[in-house]
């Protein structure tokens, strides 16, 4: 499978929309936010780090908007629309170009960990807050399991893309 591009480095191209990028989104995403799952809810926790309540913070955030926040809601929300819709967009629309262009050369898996950042400071930082809580949850034991799981997540869901998109001969 490979997301057709409109340049000759798929790293520095937007992909084109097509089938294949879709299925390039979802699988990505799949993969990443199963990856963000385990650590979170059983190897982090077996470790005696803490587990992740990403549904809890998606439902508080859909709580502080208005919208329903039942735990079907919040489930939704961190499996589906943030996990395997928005965050491989992010990843193949905006993170990689950009890094591509400012850092050529730099490993992918470099700027997939600097892009698991990101993503904690957007999701831990921000939407924490608005849902309600202390911006990067008052930088407890759970800021940096969270950290952890937010890398984890983009080096999964990178790796895919990186692995799927891949030259073949």
């Amino acid at each position: 499978m490979t997301a057709t591009t409109t340049n000759a480095n798929p790293a520095t191209a937007l992909p084109e929309i097509t089938l294949n990028t879709v299925a390039l989104i979802v699988l990505s995403g799949a993969v990443g936010t199963l990856a963000f799952d385990l650590w979170g809810k059983a190897i982090a926790p077996l470790l005696g780090l803490g587990g992740l309540a990403p549904v809890g913070l998606a439902r508080g955030f859909l709580g502080a908007l208005g919208l329903p926040n039942s735990a079907a809601w919040g489930n939704f929300m961190h499996l589906f629309l943030v996990g395997v819709i928005a965050y491989p967009v992010g990843w193949l629309f905006i993170a990689r170009p950009i890094m591509a262009r400012v850092v050529p050369g730099l490993h992918w898996s470099v700027a997939a960990a600097l892009y698991g950042v990101a993503l904690w400071v957007f999701a831990i930082g921000f939407i924490a807050w608005i849902a309600g809580n202390p911006a990067f949850l008052g930088f407890a034991r759970i800021t940096w399991v969270a950290l952890a799981g937010h890398v984890i997540y983009a080096v999964a869901a990178a790796g895919t893309v990186h692995y799927l998109t891949r030259p073949r001969v």
